[in-house]
């Protein structure tokens, strides 16, 4: 498993699918807020002038040297749910994330955020 301070280290690494095709650089992690355990990254794609913000799951992801390893493919990653590299996710969109990678999603019973950013 990857711990939050671990993958923190690896921002703007590149973040490459199971079969080393590069999808972008690691931007950011969000934890799942009731274990605090990572769960999604931001992954900066796009070119120089027209970036956005791609959603994966890091729960089955390894680290390398320089980079990180998703268990998601490069075409399913781009097309996930995005932002601008200078939004915040609204907790109405955590559930597309979920469904885009066919993940169970259970809203927090107290209606709060389910994803926060370290």
């Amino acid at each position: 498993m990857i711990h939050s301070a671990d993958i923190r280290e690896w921002r703007n690494r590149d973040v490459i699918d199971p079969q080393g095709h590069k999808i972008g650089a690691l931007e950011g992690v969000y934890v799942d807020t009731t274990t605090d355990a990572p769960s999604v990254a931001t992954v900066r794609t796009g070119l120089p002038t027209r970036q956005r913000l791609v959603f994966v799951p890091v729960d089955e992801a390894t680290l390398g040297p320089g980079y990180v390893r998703v268990a998601y493919s490069k075409g399913q990653v781009r097309k996930a749910p995005s932002m601008g590299t200078d939004d915040v996710l609204p907790a109405d969109r955590e559930e597309e994330i979920f469904k885009h990678y066919d993940r169970p999603y259970e809203a927090r019973a107290d209606r709060g955020r389910r994803l926060a950013r370290r």
